[in-house]
């Protein structure tokens, strides 16, 4: 019987999640969603918030591979130069080494489900920025909320 080894998992909520910007001028935001120190293995996960014209600056990673899932919105990934249109329900892998930047170019914010395995101190990059609040908008994104059709 495996029962001993069962392990309950980890819940978290929208409420839950801590949410930083790294840079002062950075255009986008990042929430916490699990990392090493809740998820005890080396993987990063959050939800990546661009507000309108906002992108990441061109980032690599040495080992890790970074997957993007678009919740909402549209926008271009451009990976060692190529570049492809993103939109809700699309997933984007960016290989080890891949300098890559993901732009928002709707008309609204783009909000990314971002894993990042292994975690390669991007956990700690993003806690190392200044905390912000999400705001009535995200929470509605993260909480699905904005997906409710009234009766």
């Amino acid at each position: 019987m495996h029962a001993a080894r069962c392990v309950i998992p980890v819940v978290k909520s929208p409420t839950d999640y801590q949410a930083y910007r790294i840079s002062p001028h950075d255009s986008n935001r990042l929430a916490i969603v699990f990392d090493p120190a809740i998820a005890n293995t080396s993987l990063t996960c959050c939800v990546e918030i661009f507000d309108v014209d906002g992108k990441t600056p061109p980032n690599r990673h040495q080992w890790a591979v970074e997957m993007f899932f678009i919740l909402k919105g549209e926008g271009k990934a451009t990976c060692d130069g190529k570049t492809v249109n993103i939109k809700a329900g699309d997933s984007l892998l960016v290989p080890p080494t891949g300098t890559h930047v993901i732009e928002n170019t709707g008309s609204g914010r783009l909000y990314t489900l971002t894993v990042m395995v292994p975690n390669e101190d991007f956990a700690e990059l993003i806690r190392s920025g200044t905390p912000v609040e999400l705001d009535e908008e995200d929470m509605a994104v993260l909480g699905r909320a904005d997906a409710l059709v009234p009766c």
